[in-house]
């Protein structure tokens, strides 16, 4: 009786040193595949068309939607988007981030007063960027632009210049 107990917990013993080496290797081999081969970076997104440079009108801020691609770590994005942009002259273009630089809340322009105003915590900025009044610690965020075929081009997301 004493060997049939010894055998029947030798046995068990083995299935469960088993079942760990088995869960061990699952888990080790997408480890060491990450470690030893890192992922490739993957290319910066391409320039977004947003809209026609001739329809544009001068010193007039437009809020134009657009579709971008993102890549966030191994994930790729299409979100919808939106950018201001500011015709300064016949062959000059700005865009600016939608976000105020306070806190992020998106911003408005005002016909009247003719500035950028957010309405969260009142910060004002002119039609060039700059800070008016408010806690906004800097100027907009500038977007990397470039006018192709007389269309207006937005740089890779991410690539902003301040």
């Amino acid at each position: 009786m004493a060997e049939v107990q010894s055998d029947r917990r030798t046995f068990f013993l083995s299935f469960i040193y088993g079942i760990w080496g088995i869960i061990t290797a699952a888990i080790a081999v997408p480890a060491s595949a990450y470690l030893l081969f890192p992922p490739r970076a993957k290319k910066a997104g391409k320039w977004v068309e947003v809209g026609d440079f001739a329809s544009l009108k001068t010193k007039q801020p437009e809020e134009v939607v657009y579709r971008r691609t993102r890549v966030d770590g191994w994930k790729v994005i299409t979100e919808k988007t939106s950018t201001w942009l500011v015709k300064m002259s016949d062959s000059e273009v700005v865009a600016f981030a939608p976000q105020c630089t306070h806190l992020g809340c998106a911003y408005h322009y005002d016909d009247t007063s003719k500035d950028f105003l957010c309405p969260c915590h009142t910060s004002a900025f002119s039609i060039d960027g700059k800070v008016l009044t408010g806690p906004a610690p800097r100027p907009l965020d500038r977007l990397n632009v470039k006018l192709e075929n007389g269309k207006v081009l937005l740089g890779p997301a991410g690539s902003s210049n301040v």
